[in-house]
């Protein structure tokens, strides 16, 4: 009897390792989220007629989220059918907004319209039809102000993000923000914390523009930024651009094509693997990487 029982025992003990073992298997429901692949949609008229072609592609890609820009002469209803289709592919859609003047106090009646139309729009639709984040894209760098009053411009900057972050808050949204790599080399007025440390501190994620063509200097750009969003518990998102650029061929891989770009994220997501914060990929945007893939590239 001690015999079958110490067996017993023995077999009991076996099947709680097992099952303590399955827990942390990669089937697990603890297992991490998948990681985004993403893509800005400017050209929101197109939804009415394309949509079918632009969720095809969407889906052909791995695409994830579609960042959706608000567009109100688009009317509610193509929208919901629009948004209602992605949803059935497993495609997030995210309304997006913003120009560089969004930083700007003088704007700021621009931003009530936005977060006012999200609000209008979200009671009107079904659960889906509805969008699942907010997306901004506010890069006051390029205004005068910039070089000539950076602190005001700031101050004005920090304000919009504030008023953005809470009407996200009060639909219940997550909301995201675009930044430039280099925007951790600029502090705040005050020199308290950087300015995409504040930003990183008040939205959900980033979409950090590391615009190269080498799946290393892409990471490398991205990286502090990265480490400031595994610092604050945010998530970091690397964006590439597939438009031309007077910038220079190596801010995009317009000349390179779609092959040699989805070889280089494939580096990048292993180097930025290593982050906690990383995310996943965004292509900007959904109109050049489209027409990118239906070129045919000469080595």
């Amino acid at each position: 009897m001690k015999k079958q029982t110490k067996h017993r025992l023995c077999l009991v003990l076996a099947c709680c390792l097992l099952l303590l073992g399955g827990l942390n298997t990669p089937s697990s429901n603890a297992q991490a989220q998948p990681k985004q692949k993403s893509t800005w949609f400017w050209d929101t008229p197109m939804i009415k007629d394309s949509a079918a072609d632009i969720l095809s592609f969407a889906t052909a890609n791995g695409v994830t989220t579609i960042y959706l820009q608000m567009n109100q002469d688009v009317r509610p209803e193509y929208y919901k059918s629009f948004i209602r289709q992605a949803t059935a592919k497993q495609i997030e859609v995210h309304i997006l907004g913003g120009s560089p003047k969004w930083a700007l106090d003088s704007e700021r009646s621009r931003l009530v319209t936005f977060i006012d139309w999200i609000k209008d729009y979200q009671t009107s639709a079904a659960p889906s039809e509805r969008f699942k984040g907010i997306h901004i894209d506010v890069e006051p760098h390029v205004l005068g102000e910039w070089n000539s009053n950076r602190s005001a411009l700031m101050k004005q900057w920090q304000s919009s993000i504030s008023f953005l972050v809470a009407g996200a808050k009060e639909l219940n949204l997550p909301i995201t923000a675009d930044i430039p790599f280099w925007l951790h080399t600029h502090n705040l007025p005050d020199n308290s914390m950087s300015m995409s440390r504040w930003i990183l501190s008040k939205v959900d994620a980033v979409v950090i523009m590391a615009y190269r063509d080498q799946a290393n200097s892409i990471h490398n750009l991205a990286l502090p930024e990265m480490t400031e969003a595994t610092e604050l518990g945010k998530k970091a998102i690397i964006a590439v651009e597939t438009k031309a650029s007077n910038e220079g061929a190596f801010i995009t891989f317009y000349e390179e094509g779609t092959a040699f770009m989805n070889e280089q994220l494939k580096l990048v997501d292993v180097l930025a693997g290593k982050t906690p914060s990383y995310n996943g990929i965004a292509i900007h945007d959904y109109r050049s990487w489209k027409e990118m893939s239906d070129r045919t590239i000469t080595p």
